[in-house]
């Protein structure tokens, strides 16, 4: 399979081409996982997959209870189906929970004083209870777990990876917890070996053509369960250990502009990016290699450029930052459904 044409069908299994989604519950069950450590960025991911949306109904489908962010895989959060929450911690976040004891020595926490300030949590979310970060710190404090410094973070990723807590939607600009066996009303129950298939199944379904080794890097699995997942996920070999969803493989070709938030799917759910950018144009996305990527403008699945926005109460208004040659004129339509999701006309600044 040549490179346009791999590009062409991951951009498909990314919700980025003709294949589309009802609503945000459908979108989040189709990846099975989106990266949200930056809440903004997430909901444009959904929004960039539903066409016509606009952020505060964005918003309002994830206070629904059907999707919920958490740690489920490589210590980092995203947006996941509530119902899969459990097994999807037990399976990859237990990866991310095995390494927590180094985290506690350089931190000076003991293992008790973690799990207590856990149960401190989930008894005083209890009932229906949802909490803002500083209140949540302010009932570990009073419950007799002094937080001081990283631990205020450290002790919240902890009781949701134990499955306790998860992150619900913002009161106002900051984050919220819940009890999560109180949020996930549903709880879907997979043996291992089932998980293992679901877990592959969505991820070439939503990120293929791909390697097992993404798929490993995504997961954060061993190898061994990773060609384990793979095998038992009904997906076709398409090239050297390259595999995607057999439903893919009629897609019409993508082509055309995409403005994508920085922390999508479509460069956070690989490790090779060679498909879409090259590496001069990675250092420009992620500069200094911190971990920050910055949103991108795609055209026919290879990013073009950069940028940042603006929001004013008037306008929305784009800096463009070019990594190729292009006229900005073509990408600016591109633009247009993110100042419509925003609700505001937007105003693109010429580089």
């Amino acid at each position: 399979m040549d490179t346009d044409t791999a590009l062409s069908l991951r951009m498909t299994s990314l919700l980025l081409g003709d294949r589309s989604q009802p609503d945000v519950a459908s979108v989040v069950e189709w990846f099975g996982a989106m990266q949200a450590q930056d809440l903004q960025s997430v909901l444009w991911s959904l929004g960039a997959r539903l066409p016509g949306a606009t952020q505060s109904e964005v918003v309002a489908a994830t206070e629904r209870n059907d999707v919920v962010r958490t740690w489920p895989m490589r210590g980092t959060v995203h947006l996941i189906p509530s119902a899969d929450a459990h097994w999807m911690l037990e399976l990859t976040g237990v990866r991310a929970l095995a390494g927590a004891a180094k985290r506690r020595e350089f931190l000076g926490l003991s293992e008790k004083d973690a799990d207590r300030a856990a149960d401190i949590l989930g008894e005083a979310l209890t009932g229906g209870g949802r909490l803002t970060r500083s209140e949540c710190v302010a009932a570990i404090n009073a419950g007799g777990v002094p937080v001081t410094g990283q631990l205020g973070y450290h002790l919240l990723w902890y009781a949701s990876q134990r499955a306790v807590t998860a992150i619900a939607p913002n009161r106002g600009t900051e984050q919220t917890f819940v009890l999560l066996d109180e949020w996930a009303t549903k709880r879907n129950t997979p043996s291992r070996d089932e998980a293992l298939a679901i877990l592959a199944h969505r991820y070439f379904r939503s990120h293929g053509p791909t390697t097992v080794k993404d798929f490993a890097g995504w997961t954060g699995l061993t190898m061994g369960d990773s060609r384990k997942a793979v095998a038992a996920a009904g997906l076709e070999k398409v090239g050297d250990d390259v595999w995607v969803d057999p439903e893919v493989l009629d897609a019409a070709p993508v082509t055309g502009w995409r403005a994508l938030p920085g922390f999508d799917e479509y460069m956070l759910g690989y490790k090779d990016r060679s498909m879409m950018a090259t590496p001069e144009q990675v250092a420009k996305i992620i500069p200094g290699g911190n971990g920050v990527f910055q949103s991108t403008l795609v055209r026919d699945g290879r990013v073009m450029a950069t940028w940042k926005r603006t929001i004013g109460k008037k306008a929305v208004t784009v800096s463009v930052l070019p990594l190729a040659d292009f006229d900005l004129n073509e990408a600016v339509p591109a633009l247009e459904p993110f100042a419509a999701y925003l609700g505001l006309p937007l105003m693109v600044k010429k580089p």
